[in-house]
């Protein structure tokens, strides 16, 4: 077992990824395909991502038709949410990956840079560097950056049933980056939009900015 902290190269960065394999099964219509800033979201957040890593591709579609030339890849196994999206991109590329969910309007690159500089001096034990809530200790699991060796603990919980990302990785195997939902700067880079009620939330939340 890996023991003290690593200490990345002040220039090293995770490859971006941006998962856009869902089904958008609450909100009744693609989610990559809704606009915010005059940017459908899939763009928006690969640009956003791109910022901070200059590497991007993207799991679960194909983004051509969003004007993207990007790498992308299906997923390995079918029907398991974006945990199986984090085991393709890790299985298959074998780097640290900067994982976010396409449904994030108000992602910025402040909210990555300061995640990439967390896991530049991670504990040697993580393999999963997220974002925490202080008030909840609820982890930001789609604002991630998951290290490649997290692979095999994913495929062992999701042969087990186990899709949940912060079960999979528990607090033992992370390295937090706090916040509080009092403070509505950094939690608006959080919001993401997954039902018709945050959606309309979100437009009031983009006319605000």
């Amino acid at each position: 077992q890996r023991q003290g902290r690593l200490v990345s190269p002040a220039g090293e960065r995770p490859l971006g990824v941006v998962l856009a394999g869902g089904k958008s099964s609450r909100m009744g219509r693609d989610k990559a395909w809704l606009t915010f800033f005059g940017q459908p979201l899939l763009r928006r957040v690969a640009d956003t991502l791109a910022e901070v890593t200059g590497e991007v591709m993207v799991s679960g579609r194909d983004p051509s038709p969003f004007g993207l030339s990007l790498p992308w890849l299906a997923d390995e196994m079918a029907e398991l949410g974006p945990a199986g999206g984090v085991l393709t991109v890790l299985a298959a590329t074998n780097r640290s990956c900067l994982i976010v969910s396409c449904d994030l309007p108000f992602l910025d690159a402040a909210a990555l840079t300061r995640l990439v500089a967390a896991w530049r001096t991670r504990p040697a034990s993580a393999l999963m560097t997220t974002y925490r809530i202080v008030e909840s200790g609820y982890v930001e699991s789609l604002v991630a950056i998951y290290d490649p060796e997290g692979a095999d603990v994913l495929r062992r919980n999701l042969m087990q049933g186990q899709r949940r990302l912060s079960a999979i990785f528990p607090e033992s195997l992370r390295c937090h980056v706090d916040y509080s939902r009092a403070d509505t700067d950094a939690a608006r880079a959080f919001f993401n939009v997954n039902s018709p009620p945050d959606l309309i939330r979100a437009r009031g939340m983009e006319e605000g900015t």
